[in-house]
């Protein structure tokens, strides 16, 4: 598996990737998710020789924030280090940056996941998140 920046925008593949995750929201407006990725600080792609099987998007101000908005495997690769090589690649070069945040689905899997790798939840950090949407 080779992790990379991704800077050539494929839709078909991008779409793909979205709807296998079920994640349809992003592909009922596939303009807007590309003006999400072109908007982004970075993206990073999992590839396995040509197929994408995992995404991260990440936006902020590269200083002082990053919020790692989107990531995403492909389910038949799940639970096979994609999802981790992605993440700690992301950090790798978030190294400098004073927060790194993420907002994921409160699921016992999910949490483990992010905990794993030393992510801790707002509340645990004495702080509280809000979200508009």
């Amino acid at each position: 598996m080779d992790i990379r920046t991704y800077d050539r925008y494929d839709e078909a593949e991008v779409l793909a990737l979205y709807e296998s995750v079920g994640w349809t929201a992003y592909t009922k407006e596939p303009q807007v998710l590309r003006a999400g990725f072109e908007g982004s600080l970075f993206c990073l792609a999992a590839y396995e020789e040509d197929q994408l099987v995992g995404l991260l998007r990440a936006v902020g101000d590269g200083q002082t924030v990053v919020l790692l908005q989107d990531i995403l495997v492909r389910p038949d690769r799940q639970r096979q280090g994609v999802g981790t090589k992605l993440v700690r690649a992301a950090l790798d070069r978030c190294g400098t940056v004073r927060q790194v945040q993420l907002i994921t689905d409160d699921r016992p899997e999910t949490v483990a996941f992010y905990e794993s790798l030393g992510f801790r939840s707002l509340e645990e950090l004495g702080c509280k998140g809000f979200m508009r949407g």
